[in-house]
C-alpha cells in the first residue's frame, strides 16, 4: 500500500456485515426466528429473492436497510410458502418482522464498529464508495450514519454496471480525479471485489469472512488484511 491518493469502498459484506457473506446473516436470522431450514432450501429461497430484487423496481430509493429487509425476506418467505417448506400465513407473520430486525441490528453493529475507521480515513483521503446494490444505498448510509464521509457513491442500480465488471471501479477512480494505482479498493469479495480492482492497476484490501462458497472460504490473496479496522495503521493514518 503505497502512494495511495484515494480510497474506494465496498458497502455491503465489506462495511455492514464485518466481512461475511449476507446469506449467512439471513439464515442466523431464521434461526433467531425459530425457522429451521435445510441449506439447499434456504440458499434457493436467497438467491430466488435476489434474482426479485433485480428483475422488479421493488426497493424504492427512500427504503432504509430495515424496510429493504423486510420486502426481502418476504420474498424470500413467500417463496419458501409456495414450495411446501413453510406455511401459507409464513410472509405475513411476525417472524418476517424479527428477521428483518435481526438483520438490521447486525448491520448496525457493523457499521458501528466501522465508523471510527471510516472517520479516521476520510480525514486523509478523499473516498468513494462503490457497490452492488438496489438503488437505495445513499438511504441507507444516510440511516447508519455515514454518508458524509463519502465524497461519491458508484451504485451498480444507477449506473447500468455490476461487479466483477472492473468498469464499475474504473468509474470510482474517475470520481476521485486519480489514477488507479492511487487508489486502494476494499472489498469482502475475492472474484468481485480484489480481482476486478487489481486488473485495472488499483491496490486491494481484502476482508475475509464467511464466503458464499466453499471455493471462496478456502482462496487465499496476498491482498488479505486482517480487518477493517486495521486499515488505518496499515496505511499509516
Amino acid at each position: 500500500m503505497e502512494n495511495i491518493k484515494g480510497i474506494i469502498f465496498d458497502y455491503g459484506g465489506t462495511i455492514d456485515s464485518f466481512g461475511h457473506h449476507w446469506s449467512h446473516i439471513i439464515d442466523e436470522g431464521y434461526k433467531a426466528a425459530g425457522i429451521v431450514l435445510d441449506t439447499q432450501v434456504f440458499r434457493d429461497a436467497y438467491v430466488h429473492a435476489e434474482r426479485a430484487l433485480a428483475k422488479q423496481r421493488i426497493i424504492l430509493p427512500t427504503d432504509n436497510f430495515l424496510v429493504l429487509m423486510r420486502k426481502k425476506i418476504r420474498i424470500e418467505l413467500q417463496w419458501l410458502a409456495d414450495n411446501g417448506h413453510l406455511p401459507a400465513s409464513a410472509p405475513d407473520s411476525e417472524c418476517c418482522v424479527t428477521i428483518a430486525r435481526y438483520c438490521y441490528d447486525y448491520a448496525a453493529s457493523s457499521v458501528n464498529a466501522a465508523r471510527p475507521v471510516l472517520e479516521k480515513l476520510s480525514a486523509r483521503y478523499p473516498m468513494v464508495l462503490v457497490s452492488n446494490f438496489y438503488g437505495n444505498v445513499e438511504e441507507v448510509l444516510r440511516d447508519f450514519n455515514i454518508r458524509q464521509y463519502f465524497n461519491g457513491i458508484i451504485e451498480s442500480a444507477v449506473v447500468g454496471v455490476r461487479k466483477p465488471d472492473a468498469r464499475i471501479f474504473m468509474l470510482g477512480v474517475v470520481a476521485l480525479g486519480l489514477e488507479p494505482e492511487q487508489v486502494l479498493v476494499v472489498g469482502d469479495s475475492l472474484r468481485k471485489d480484489i480481482l476486478p480492482a487489481r486488473s485495472i492497476g488499483c491496490q486491494t484490501a481484502w476482508i475475509k469472512g464467511r464466503g458464499w462458497t466453499p471455493e471462496e472460504d478456502a482462496a487465499e490473496d496476498s491482498a488479505l488484511i486482517p480487518a477493517l479496522a486495521s486499515l488505518p495503521e496499515l496505511l499509516q493514518a
